[in-house]
C-alpha cells in the first residue's frame, strides 16, 4: 500500500484536478484543494472529514496563495506533494485577443502558478522532500492553429518545470511536468474555455480549429480516472521523471513535433554555423 501523503491540488472543482482529489481521498490521503468558489468545490468534491480541506484561492494573488499554503501547512503538518492543475483554454489568433484576454491568461497560467512554487518550496525545503507536478499540456509542445496565446502559457510551464527541477535537485524536491492529451472533462466547454470577442473575418482557419475542437467535447479518448491514477502513481516513484505525457494522442504528437524539429534543425546546419568565429 503506499504511504499517505498530504497532497495540494490548485483548481480542484472540475476537470482532472476534482478527479484526482476524489480519488486521493477516498484512498486515504490528505487533499488541501483550491477553487475561486469554495461551494462549488465541497459541492463537487462531496467528502466529509477533516482529511479535506477546501481553499477558496485567487490564484493571480500572492497574498492568496501565501494564506492557502500557510493554513495546508497548518492543518496538516506538511506537504508532499503539489498538483499545479489550475488553468484554462484561450483561443483566437494574436491580433484577435487584447491585452487584458491574453494577461489574463498568462495570469492564472503561469503566474498564478508560480506563486504556489515560491510559497510551497519553504516547506518542502525545511522537510527536505516533496513533489510538484505541474500540469501544462501538449498544446505547450505541439500547439494547434488558434490556440496561440494558450500554447505560450503552456510552453512557459515546460520550460519553468525543466529549471526548477534542476533548482531543488539538491534539495531532496521533485519536480515533474505533465503534458496531457484531450481528456473527457469540461475542458472544452464554455466554463473551461474562452475564445476571443473580437472575430477578424481574416481568420476563417481559427474559426474552423475551434468548431473542430468543439465537436471533440464529450468524446476525447482521455480517461481521466485512469489519468489520476497515473498521478497518483507517479508521486509514489523514488525518482519520477521530469517529462510525463498523458494519452495516444499526446504522444503521436509529440513525436511528430520531434521529428519537425530534427529535420528543420539539420537542414539549415550550415547557415546556423556559419555565425561561428
Amino acid at each position: 500500500m503506499e504511504n499517505k501523503k498530504v497532497w495540494l491540488i490548485t483548481g480542484a472543482s472540475k476537470g482532472l484536478g476534482l478527479t484526482l482529489a476524489k480519488k486521493l481521498l477516498q484512498a486515504g490521503h490528505k487533499v488541501a484543494a483550491t477553487s475561486r468558489n469554495t461551494t462549488s468545490l465541497i459541492n463537487a468534491v462531496d467528502f466529509e472529514g477533516d482529511a479535506f480541506l477546501p481553499l477558496a484561492v485567487e490564484l493571480g494573488s500572492d497574498g492568496h496563495v501565501a494564506a492557502a499554503i500557510q493554513q495546508t501547512h497548518e492543518k496538516f503538518g506538511r506537504i508532499d506533494v503539489v498538483v499545479n492543475n489550475a488553468g484554462y483554454g484561450i483561443g483566437g489568433s494574436i491580433e484577435e485577443l487584447t491585452d487584458k484576454e491574453t494577461r489574463d491568461s498568462f495570469e492564472i497560467n503561469v503566474f498564478g502558478m508560480l506563486n504556489v512554487i515560491r510559497h510551497v518550496l519553504p516547506i518542502m525545503r525545511k522537510q527536505g522532500s516533496g513533489h510538484i507536478i505541474n500540469i501544462s499540456s501538449i498544446a505547450g509542445i505541439a500547439p494547434a492553429t488558434g490556440w496561440s496565446v494558450y500554447g505560450a502559457t503552456k510552453h512557459a510551464v515546460i520550460g519553468l518545470t525543466e529549471v526548477l527541477a534542476e533548482d531543488v535537485k539538491a534539495l531532496g524536491i521533485k519536480a515533474t511536468v505533465i503534458a496531457p492529451g484531450a481528456f473527457r472533462t469540461n475542458f472544452l466547454k464554455a466554463d473551461s474555455l474562452v475564445l476571443s470577442e473580437k472575430k477578424i473575418d481574416a481568420y476563417a482557419g481559427i474559426r474552423a480549429s475551434h468548431e473542430r475542437y468543439a465537436k471533440m467535447s464529450g468524446n476525447q479518448a482521455g480517461n481521466p480516472e485512469k489519468a489520476a491514477k497515473v498521478m497518483i502513481e507517479l508521486a509514489e516513484m523514488a525518482e519520477p521523471p521530469l517529462y510525463l505525457l498523458l494519452g495516444s494522442d499526446a504522444f503521436s504528437r509529440a513525436f511528430a513535433k520531434l521529428d519537425l524539429l530534427s529535420e528543420s534543425y539539420k537542414q539549415q546546419e550550415a547557415l546556423t554555423k556559419s555565425t561561428d568565429y
